[in-house]
């Protein structure tokens, strides 16, 4: 077995159709007519085209004055850089014993480190995030404290997400190693609650709170506490303690189930425990919209960012849903003709109910809020 590919690893790729032997140890680049599923180019383009309109739109918001959008955009890049190795190769890092091999992604049209890193997963994490904050950020909901916030960008995180987490291992975008006990189970179908949690809402939760109360405008005196806004490398070592502390934040989290882990887990006493904090999620986000609604708080001024991105993320992720339904209604115990898992169809359409109702708030809010004080 060569260091990049235990036998763990060379099984779960396997299942993918390649072999993890035959990678590129820096980066490869294929056609991306010759990927494994017609879904994989068109996930790519919705990712990528993302992170460059996020990062565009966040260049924007630095030129007029907050730095904060442009954080949201580079720290989930430390965190990913934090992160990422360890759980391609955790035998490198001395946690061989403690994770163990947990997933593989397929092959896309650019990837890197061994062929474990495709590049629209390096989009997503500022994607996703912007996504998140901005549709937060434009509700308004920040005026009620960086903390609200920032459950709400959880929340969001949880419903935008899981809506692409649930049909990726259907669709061979990457496949979970399901031997991994400690860290894979308990599962919701095909998805580890581990990572619906902690990963998908906690994660993006944490670092959002960072990143806004270490870069958002300064109060103390002189130069650092005229309001101004943070530029250079007042900016830049605040945006790389965000993504560095997110990680450490997020396994504080995943103490509780934690605890009914160790040689023999209790599968089912850690499912209770991560499906609580998962409901929890969704109670806090929705009390939270439903409150600011209701309340009648001021919205921030639209984007065209905040108006395209998130509405066209869940039409391609709906168009996406659509051409995997059919292999989904018929597959058996779970698991499709193709011998792929499939996800959780309730928690899919939960997820997509809670995205759209945001955009709902989004947009009928607005129109609300703008009646009421023309």
């Amino acid at each position: 077995m060569s260091a990049t590919c235990d036998e763990a690893a060379e099984q779960v790729t396997r299942q993918l159709g390649f072999d993890c032997h035959d990678v590129s140890p820096v980066v490869s680049v294929r056609s991306p007519f010759d990927l494994a599923d017609w879904s994989m180019p068109v996930l790519e383009l919705l990712i990528i085209a993302g992170a460059v309109f996020a990062l565009v739109h966040a260049v924007r918001r630095f030129r007029d004055g907050d730095p904060v959008n442009l954080a949201m955009w580079f720290a989930p890049l430390v965190y990913l850089f934090v992160t990422e190795p360890p759980l391609y190769f955790p035998e490198w890092f001395g946690l061989d014993e403690q994770f163990g091999f947990i997933f593989a992604h397929n092959l896309f049209t650019v990837q890197f480190m061994w062929d474990r890193l495709p590049l629209y997963i390096i989009a997503i994490y500022p994607a996703l995030t912007q996504l998140a904050y901005e549709l937060v950020r434009v509700l308004g909901i920040f005026r009620r404290g960086a903390l609200v916030g920032s459950v709400a960008v959880a929340f969001v995180c949880q419903v935008f997400y899981e809506v692409f987490d649930q049909l990726g291992p259907q669709l061979k975008w990457w496949a979970w190693n399901d031997a991994n006990q400690e860290v894979n189970h308990p599962a919701l179908a095909s998805v580890p609650m581990n990572s619906m949690v902690l990963f998908a809402s906690v994660s993006f939760g944490v670092m959002t709170y960072l990143v806004v109360r270490l870069t958002g405008p300064s109060t103390g005196s002189g130069s650092e506490g005229s309001g101004e806004p943070r530029r250079g490398w007042s900016l830049t070592w605040r945006i790389v303690v965000a993504g560095v502390l997110a990680p450490p934040a997020m396994s504080l989290f995943g103490i509780p189930s934690s605890i009914f882990g160790g040689d023999t887990p209790n599968v089912t006493a850690q499912a209770w425990v991560l499906g609580i904090e998962l409901g929890l999620i969704w109670l806090a986000g929705a009390w939270i919209l439903v409150t600011h609604v209701r309340r009648r708080h001021e919205f921030e001024p639209m984007t065209p960012f905040a108006r395209i991105y998130p509405a066209t993320y869940l039409a391609v992720m709906a168009v996406l849903w659509l051409g995997a339904l059919p292999d989904f209604l018929d597959a058996t115990n779970g698991v499709t003709t193709d011998g792929t898992p499939i996800g959780s169809g309730l928690y899919t359409i939960a997820c997509f109910a809670g995205a759209l109702g945001v955009l709902a708030v989004l947009h009928s809010g607005r129109r609300r809020a703008a009646v009421l004080t023309g």
